[in-house]
């Protein structure tokens, strides 16, 4: 029996972080390294497909997978992990939808395997689903589609119409880019619509009004996309008419992250608005209702807001600030429900409060079923489902629902028939198991679990807490053996990511288990500020100018590691991606002796840059603009490719990107590994030349990623 331990402990450590960050930005500037354009000597690195950066990157990576793959253990850790990704016990993911041959409704699932490399889209019935042996129709094999197209497709999903579902819009992308290609497809028929809707490559997408008209928005040509790389511009596609010839409803500004159109449908399908959706900022937006005559009317809605769902005529919306409204106040991380006819001005109907979380909970997860609305809400980053029903005083009825407690629940699919929706439950130690819930009698069962992926036997799950600079506390997850020694003798793997409200939740990796728990290594988790454990005001307390507040949040769970001699900086790696990467790159550089390894991730990296590097732009708002010379001196307190500097105790690091992530440059993680051997460190850098933002086209690319990633641990932390 797995024993699995919450304690909370409010530790006050000894250690208190230097203000590393202005005395590094101010060395920085004073040397002048990559504080212009003109000033930096590696922008070659980021023309993406340039001969001369290719060949840079050919040449890294023959050393670097010479390296790691030449390391006698590489092998049985990519074994391992292909055997995880490709094994047919995992739980398909299923969606509920209308079935084939007439039936009223049926499971969906997109599936790879070892097999089936690139994946099925297949349905069956949801008594079959439910059964022991499920039996499956394919509608889309992606690897013979690829094959008969000479393709590179990664699946992206299909928007079917409701209420019959039969036509589809399929997204694929080349290669795992964020740009897409959208065709029509008969799911009755399992093929494309001949002479249906196209849209090639673009970055955008569509949305059905009715089965002859699409909402679409993408590159339309020279002054319809933003800065940031996205469509400012929404159309209306009539079918049998060319797309040069759909009319235009909405221009947003150049400025702007995005606009994109959408409906919201009742649970019969039937069409009851038209939205626009203008993205001003990342964080902001403004929503406007298409009316008949092809107008726009903009609705009072706050602008840090996000409609999450349609019950019984209600819009529900959560709330990412404080707004009053109709006498009322409703405060950050609030969930509301407001009447459409009441939206859009056609009756005096007050906005309802549905649910109001505390300071230690959040708002995880929003589905609605036929008649419900249903939530995921952890307290203290632990899990729980409650339903909600409308009553006859304009307030809304609680039912929670009964599940295991101290697990992550995700919410899956709801119904649009029924009260019907899944859920899956798992914690760190505990293996993904799935559960139908009944949302209107708060009833679950289990229907569906996987076994054990690796020997967790003696492990547990502690929770501790850690101090930051200022103060905070700052909640953070050990898993390792229950007796673990206390002589800072232990490998231990420390992952974060602190940005744009994005929680890192207890699940079940059956890597991280295989590849690392199970040969002895501690896998912390840290939950600092930045990130959504803790609802908006988490993530809106490191925004901007207090960016630093979350490096040094991450630091102190380091710090706190150490202090307690879980382990210590001979045995701590850190790992994170993306935003994550940005992490990394600042530990390296303000703290490089708490650590002896790092996994950076499709980082960003020269934060002087991000905002003309792809989709850079579009994150100003949780960053800042580099433009602005006050943001711009705070930024560089942090730019890891500024502040990497001679002299200093840089362990080897790991770097991977991938040529095809169309959303961070990989321009970032050249540059990053460019300027650390120009200055004599030790460093590993891979390039995927396929595999998008995620880093992995294919599950047999994904393997070698991560035996990768765990060889290198290995030489670094257990060596």
């Amino acid at each position: 029996m797995i024993k699995t331990r919450l304690a909370l402990l409010a530790m006050t450590t000894a250690f208190i972080l230097p203000a590393a960050a202005p005395a590094l930005a101010q060395e920085a500037a004073a040397a002048g390294f990559a504080q212009t354009d003109a000033a930096d000597p590696y922008l070659w690195l980021e023309e993406v497909e340039g001969e001369r950066a290719m060949a840079w990157v050919k040449a890294q990576n023959e050393t670097s997978l010479g390296t790691l793959q030449g390391d006698p253990r590489y092998q049985g850790l990519h074994d391992q992990a292909l055997a995880i990704l490709e094994a047919r016990d995992r739980i398909p993911a299923p969606g509920f939808a209308m079935g084939l041959e007439g039936e009223a409704q049926g499971i969906s699932n997109f599936w790879q395997d070892g097999t089936n490399v690139r994946g099925l889209w297949r349905m069956t019935t949801v008594d079959g689903y439910l059964g022991d042996q499920t039996q499956w129709t394919t509608i889309i094999d992606v690897d013979a589609l690829s094959k008969a197209e000479n393709a590179n497709w990664v699946w992206r999903g299909a928007n079917c119409l409701s209420p019959a579902e039969t036509r589809c819009l399929v997204t694929l992308s080349d290669g795992g880019k964020d740009a897409v290609t959208v065709r029509e497809f008969d799911r009755s028929t399992r093929t494309f619509v001949d002479g249906g809707f196209v849209l090639p490559e673009s970055k955008g997408g569509a949305t059905w009004i009715d089965e002859n008209t699409l909402l679409i928005s993408r590159d339309f040509g020279p002054g319809t996309l933003t800065d940031s790389g996205y469509p400012m511009v929404v159309k209306r596609w009539t079918r049998g008419t060319p797309m040069d010839q759909a009319v235009e409803v909405f221009r947003g500004r150049q400025t702007d992250v995005s606009a994109s159109g959408f409906t919201l449908r009742d649970a019969d399908g039937a069409l009851r608005a038209t939205l626009i959706n203008r993205g001003v900022t990342f964080y902001e937006t403004e929503t406007y209702v298409l009316n008949d005559d092809g107008t726009t009317t903009k609705l009072p809605l706050p602008a840090k807001s996000s409609i999450s769902g349609f019950v019984g005529g209600k819009v529900i919306m959560t709330l990412e600030q404080d707004w009053s409204h109709g006498g009322r106040d409703f405060r950050t991380g609030d969930l509301v429900a407001w009447d459409l006819d009441g939206l859009l001005g056609r009756t005096q109907a007050p906005v309802e409060l549905i649910l109001r979380p505390t300071e230690r909970q959040a708002i995880e997860g929003v589905a609605n079923t036929r008649n419900r609305v249903v939530v995921a809400l952890y307290d203290n980053v632990r899990g729980g489902l409650v339903s909600y029903a409308p009553d006859r005083n304009g307030g809304w009825t609680a039912t929670r629902v009964d599940l295991p407690e101290n697990v992550s629940v995700n919410l899956g699919s709801a119904s649009d028939q029924d009260d019907r929706v899944f859920a899956s439950v798992s914690g760190y130690l505990t293996p993904q198991s799935l559960w139908l819930v009944d949302a209107a009698t708060g009833q679950a069962r289990s229907v569906k679990s996987l076994p054990a992926k690796f020997d967790a036997t003696g492990l547990e799950v502690r929770q501790f807490e850690a101090t930051s600079a200022d103060g905070t506390k700052i909640p953070y997850f050990v898993v390792g053996r229950e007796a673990i020694p206390t002589d800072g003798s232990n490998p231990t793997l420390l992952y974060g990511y602190g940005g744009f409200q994005s929680s890192l939740l207890p699940g079940y990796s059956a890597n991280v288990g295989k590849l690392w728990l199970e040969r002895g290594g501690v896998y912390v988790v840290a939950n600092t500020r930045g990130g959504g454990e803790f609802g908006p005001s988490w993530h809106q307390s490191a925004l901007q100018q207090n960016r630093q507040r979350a490096h040094e949040d991450f630091q102190a769970v380091a710090l706190d590691l150490i202090a307690r001699g879980i382990t210590s900086p001979r045995r701590l790696g850190v790992m994170g991606g993306s935003q994550g990467g940005l992490f990394m790159g600042a530990m390296l550089t303000q703290r490089p002796d708490l650590i002896n390894a790092a996994v950076i991730q499709v980082p960003l990296f020269d934060m002087l840059r991000f905002h003309k590097l792809l989709a850079g732009a579009s994150w100003i708002a949780e960053y800042g603009n580099p433009d602005v010379p006050t943001e711009r001196e705070w930024i560089a307190a942090y730019s890891p490719y500024q502040n990497l500097r001679a002299g200093q105790p840089y362990p080897q690091v790991f770097i991977h990107t991938s040529t095809k992530d169309d959303r961070v440059h990989p321009g970032h993680a050249r540059k990053a590994a460019a300027r650390m051997q120009e200055l004599g460190y030790d460093v590993l850098f891979y390039e995927n030349t396929d595999g998008g933002h995620a880093a992995g086209a294919n599950l047999r690319e994904t393997a070698r990623r991560l035996a990768l990633e765990y060889t290198y641990l290995t030489r670094r932390l257990m060596d």
